[in-house]
């Protein structure tokens, strides 16, 4: 049975949130703040939510989480503020969304009724766009609500699951590595000294936007792949430092050969493999 929570805290935060806002007695910074301001930080508390989630560090996830919702919060305020809506009304939004996309389980529906199919979240997604953006001056492209402030992998990834379900995808993982060392051959040639710069960015653009497509056709996500290449980077390259620390020494101070070979320790000791191989074997 579902107990219905102490709503008490959540009236706190809001009064927390309202005094610090006012314009009267509210603090300096606080009250200088817009939706654009906010949005950089309410980005980054949603990174630091997956970070505690990676690393499985729960009590770290409750902080986080609450850092999280006060964005919320701040961006329900100003809204409140201007007249278009608050709190409640955000509360209000997402719990009826929740009820039309989940019928069988929140519309009264009977228990034995069939769940839906694999695509009924997505379908649901679908007339909800259709409705809302009929309008005369919408934008009539599939592609029209998906945010370009998205950080670049997980854009790349909504995009192209989003035009999938029209038919414009690969059939399979080996046309898309096929594709990828086609992509890598393109930068191959756009590195020659005579090619223009931005000809490198075009074409590395397109290698890390078959990256993503690879990934999504592997079933990885591809920020959490890139997060964990990035923690693996970060605790091999600690492991050279301790090393070097042992001997009074620093990085700058080691040539490249016993850099790489130390990173080839750091690696093998992860893995259990031997330090054997070329350099620059990463």
């Amino acid at each position: 049975m579902i107990q219905t929570p102490d709503p008490e805290p959540i009236a706190r935060l809001l009064a927390i949130m309202a005094r610090l806002r006012d314009p009267e007695h509210g603090g300096p910074w606080d009250r200088r703040q817009t939706f654009a301001t906010i949005a950089p930080y309410t980005i980054e508390e949603a990174h630091e939510v997956a970070d505690a989630i990676e690393r499985g560090d729960l009590e770290a996830l409750r902080g986080e989480l609450g850092d999280l919702l006060f964005q919320v919060l701040y961006h329900a305020r100003i809204a409140e503020e201007a007249g278009a809506f608050d709190f409640y009304d955000v509360v209000r939004a997402i719990t009826d969304k929740l009820i039309h996309r989940h019928p069988q389980v929140l519309g009264g529906s009977p228990r034995g009724r069939a769940a839906p199919g694999p695509g009924a979240w997505e379908g649901h997604k679908i007339r909800e766009r259709r409705a809302r953006d009929a309008g005369p001056d919408a934008d009539p492209s599939l592609l029209a609500d998906i945010g370009r402030a998205l950080p670049a992998l997980m854009r790349a990834l909504k995009l192209q699951k989003r035009t999938a379900r029209v038919g414009l995808d690969w059939p399979g993982v080996e046309p898309v590595l096929e594709k990828l060392e086609e992509e890598v051959g393109e930068l191959r040639a756009a590195l020659d000294p005579n090619e223009a710069p931005e000809r490198v960015a075009e074409e590395l653009g397109d290698v890390l936007f078959t990256c993503v497509n690879l990934a999504r056709h592997a079933g990885v996500d591809p920020e959490a792949a890139l997060r964990g290449a990035n923690t693996r980077f970060e605790r091999r390259f600690r492991y050279i430092e301790s090393r070097l620390r042992e001997q009074g020494r620093v990085p700058e101070q080691a040539p490249p050969e016993e850099l790489d070979a130390l990173w080839r320790e750091a690696k093998a000791e992860e893995t259990g493999a031997t330090t054997t191989g070329e350099p620059g074997d990463r």
